[in-house]
């Protein structure tokens, strides 16, 4: 059901009251116009959330890549967390997860031929530097992964996603919730999607959900669902293997270094209820204890096993040394996509590309011939008047 995730610390509700109280001033300070959100020629589209981690951010930004990237040219900006460079950085052949951050390399890593990926903590500057920069500057679209917080940016259309697992209305604050934000900021998005919904969800799902979001008529509304796509290996020894080839005798540890790893060991138990959860932190950077402690698993299984991982952790376990000659033979990376419910992908489609185009470089540069060649013949009338008179 909604909201079955949340989980709140009440001993810690004084804490977040005292910091939604700072979330709120800081707020203010924006919508009164203190603090200044600086708005951009070139489309920009943020995708983000209001609790921390695992609303599905990466997959629906790659299904805007997709969405654009055959008639646009894309750039992606994120601020590139946990990552052990700074400033303002260009993703380029040979860039790691150390460089750029482990979602930024999954994006670079599939789509790197067809966009750009740049990180910086300061969007605005990001922005900049993707127009200003000879390589990238004929940039048509840019997002935002993860601004939704980030106000010194106004975005073209600003995309809230929010867990059907952990509805917002039913959290609370950090540190008692999981909330970075009151609900109520929920009212600047454009676009509010809910994301990871079951597929078996009844007309009268949608319409609680609906009515419990309590939506400015303005804003339009979503639902997704998560699809998992075929495992491909995280390092070339691997055989191929399907997620068909799983069954019920198979031992499967799913290594995840995610902000909230139930969805995924839910669905796996589908296959399987053999599982071994072995759960880090979200953007967790795997050490030498934690590879031992991966191989010492590994070997205490039978004879079936696999290893099924995020492809968000693949992009930092490719750079991880000392997992075994089997680990490395056994481990695979399970993609995901989203897929939009109640037939709303059309609809969603076009409202995307709809804003692109109309804000695009091309449109601006024709409506700005168009007023120049209109100056040009009120001028002429001018002139023809002056003559006949």
């Amino acid at each position: 059901m909604e909201g079955d995730f949340i989980k709140i610390n009440k001993y810690l509700l004084p804490l977040a009251f005292l910091y939604g109280l700072i979330v709120r001033f800081r707020n203010f300070l924006f919508d009164a116009g203190v603090l200044k959100s600086r708005s951009f020629s070139i489309p920009v589209i943020s995708v983000g959330n209001i609790t921390v981690g695992g609303a599905g951010k990466t997959p629906h930004v790659e299904y805007l890549i997709r969405l654009l990237a055959d008639n646009y040219q894309v750039a992606v900006l994120s601020r590139g967390y946990k990552r052990k460079t700074r400033g303002y950085l260009l993703a380029q052949p040979g860039a790691t997860s150390e460089h750029i951050g482990d979602e930024p390399y999954q994006m670079y890593s599939k789509y790197g031929e067809k966009i750009y990926v740049a990180v910086n903590a300061d969007r605005c500057k990001g922005i900049e530097m993707l127009q200003k920069e000879k390589k990238t500057s004929d940039v048509d679209v840019i997002l935002l992964d993860d601004a939704y917080q980030h106000r010194y940016v106004k975005p073209g259309v600003n995309i809230l996603l929010i867990d059907y697992h952990r509805l917002i209305v039913y959290d609370k604050m950090l540190p008692s919730g999981c909330l970075r934000e009151p609900k109520e900021g929920k009212g600047r998005a454009d676009v509010v999607i809910v994301t990871k919904c079951p597929v078996d969800l009844r007309p009268m799902d949608y319409r609680v959900l609906t009515k419990a979001l309590g939506l400015y008529p303005y804003q339009k509304l979503f639902f997704t669902t998560i699809q998992y796509e075929e495992l491909t290996p995280v390092f070339p020894e691997a055989a191929t293997f399907h997620m068909k080839d799983l069954t019920p005798q198979h031992n499967v540890i799913v290594l995840t270094g995610i902000a909230s790893p139930k969805h995924l060991l839910l669905d796996l138990k589908r296959f399987t209820e053999n599982i071994s959860p072995l759960s880090f932190s979200d953007h967790h950077v795997f050490k030498e204890k934690d590879v031992s402690r991966l191989n010492n698993l590994f070997d205490s299984l039978g004879e079936k096993k696999v290893i099924i991982t995020t492809e968000k952790d693949a992009a930092r376990l490719k750079n991880t040394d000392g997992m075994s000659n089997d680990v490395r033979k056994h481990i695979y990376a399970l993609p995901i996509s989203v897929a939009f419910m109640l037939d709303q992908k059309e609809q969603f489609d076009k409202f995307i590309c709809g804003y692109v185009q109309t804000n695009s470089k091309n449109s601006i540069l024709a409506k700005d011939t168009s007023t120049e060649e209109k100056n040009t013949t009120k001028t002429q009338q001018k002139e023809q008047r002056k003559i006949t008179f």
